[in-house]
């Protein structure tokens, strides 16, 4: 908290007057045309890794970047947080692009591959419920992965999982059919300073690099055309 006070004050003294004629064309109103869904994680640095100004992404954080699917396990939709902030995005600010992002050495993750029924706390172990199948995908396949490698491996296809949560809704997948919306996998390698793309269409995770950015321009470009 002492570096967070003393960052404000840096930024009344130093940055404030470079801003302002942002955050005065911002306070007409926001058109950011991403809604940015991640994990809580405070290593997940959206505007470092990608550069990203003010207005740019509307975002949603939470534990382990979840989504309540529109049919849960338990036939109970009680975590509408996710979903409150997908309807705005899409009725209101209108956005044309919805990410998840997810990342490395995820402890929502590794508390899945531990064991959640371990966890003391038991608002998070019931939040969990909504990534316990991506664990069940990997471990159908993979049973020998050392618990560092099995947590990055969940983590991958937890972000796949939370896109067809996503799009178990109508009103998302209707837009994904009609053209007007676009679901995009972010996963952030934290030690390499990586980060790597997949799409439901195309699951595989790849490095965005120059070849792969462009791959993926195109196809933002042919969608919207």
């Amino acid at each position: 908290m002492i570096k967070l006070i003393q960052g404000m004050m840096d930024f009344h003294k130093n940055r404030r007057d470079q801003v302002k004629g942002t955050f005065a064309q911002l306070a007409l109103g926001q058109s950011p045309d991403v809604l940015f869904i991640a994990c809580s994680d405070s290593r997940v640095a959206v505007n470092v890794f990608a550069s990203t100004e003010p207005g740019d992404l509307f975002v949603v954080r939470n534990v382990g970047n979840l989504v309540t699917p529109a049919t849960s396990r338990d036939g109970v939709l009680t975590d509408e947080s996710e979903v409150a902030a997908m309807e705005f995005a899409l009725t209101q600010l209108k956005v044309r692009h919805i990410i998840i992002c997810g990342h490395s050495d995820c402890g929502a993750m590794k508390a899945l591959c531990l064991g959640k029924e371990k966890l003391p706390m038991p608002y998070l172990r019931s939040w969990l419920r909504h990534g316990e199948e991506a664990l069940e995908r990997v471990r159908s396949k993979k049973n020998d992965l050392a618990l560092p490698e099995e947590v990055n491996a969940v983590s991958k296809q937890n972000v796949l999982l939370q896109m067809e949560h996503l799009k178990s809704y109508p009103q998302v997948s209707q837009a994904i059919l009609g053209e007007k919306l676009m679901l995009h996998g972010l996963w952030f390698d934290i030690q390499n300073t990586d980060v790597y793309y997949a799409s439901l269409e195309d699951p595989i995770f790849r490095v965005i690099d120059d070849a792969e950015g462009d791959r993926i321009l195109a196809s933002i470009k042919n969608n919207q055309s």
